[in-house]
């Protein structure tokens, strides 16, 4: 085996990457990393049209190839579609970063059936069929290849009226090793990266306590940026982690350190 030097390792030139859940915030922080990194990047929406076509024409100006692709990933046939349509426009796929959920709150005892059926939906059954579908198109073309799910800190450490999308994310930390296990003979590592609390625009407006709150709690004493979500994507899907299949990097600042009593 071929080791390469350190200068290659996140050189990601010659590389397809899909981002799902791309057209803003994590997603977008995510394509646009890689972009930088060399890799021709699609970025896949469902109804953010704008936004995507924005992050595309961001890493068009900095002189990389983009693709915007809407597509219902809940559903098999969007999984499907945004595969062919990658491969149509690059030949290639070499790595799925599955980012694509929703975050809304629901109180346990109020929270409707159909509520929980799409926070499963949106967060759980949307990594099964891309990585199903990414799987099926690596092998085909003889792999090796790399997935990232994002997950979250919450898949550890349960938050109130989020009991739907704490039990999505927690079984996509497990969703993961079980397709590393499958994966792995195929040369498909599978991994998951979970964060904590990430800045976006209007956070700390929206939600000051919660803000003041994981200051506080966490040792390096700041918020994440997407960029650094962003950087364990990378180091997940490189050569760098060449021997690393169904881990689950923690990317929270270190606030699950914090005593509990």
């Amino acid at each position: 085996m071929q080791i390469p030097s350190p200068a290659q390792l996140l050189d990601f030139r010659g590389k397809t990457v899909i981002v799902t859940g791309a057209s803003g915030g994590i997603g977008a922080g995510i394509a646009s990393r890689f972009a930088q990194a060399g890799a021709d990047v699609v970025v896949a929406y469902r109804t953010n049209e704008g936004g995507s076509h924005a992050v595309v024409k961001n890493i068009e100006s900095a002189g990389h190839r983009a693709l915007a692709v809407q597509a219902d990933l809940s559903q098999s046939a969007g999984a499907a579609a945004l595969m062919d349509k990658t491969i149509h426009a690059f030949a290639a796929l070499d790595v799925l970063v599955n980012n694509a959920g929703t975050y809304p709150v629901s109180s346990l005892v109020d929270m409707s059936e159909s509520e929980f059926d799409q926070v499963i939906a949106d967060n759980l059954r949307s990594v099964h069929l891309c990585t199903q579908a990414a799987a099926r198109a690596m092998i085909a073309r003889g792999g090796p290849g790399a997935i990232v799910n994002i997950a979250s800190i919450e898949a550890r450490n349960p938050a109130p009226e989020h009991s739907h999308y704490v039990a999505a994310k927690a079984a996509v930390v497990m969703y993961t090793r079980s397709a590393a296990l499958e994966l792995g003979g195929q040369g498909i590592r599978v991994n998951c990266v979970s964060p904590g609390l990430i800045w976006r625009e209007g956070l700390e407006r929206d939600w000051p306590e919660g803000v003041n709150g994981y200051l506080s709690a966490a040792p390096l004493g700041r918020l994440g940026q997407p960029a650094d979500v962003a950087d364990a994507c990378l180091f997940l899907a490189s050569p760098a982690a060449r021997w690393i299949t169904g881990a689950d990097l923690v990317v929270d600042g270190g606030v699950l350190t914090h005593r509990v009593y």
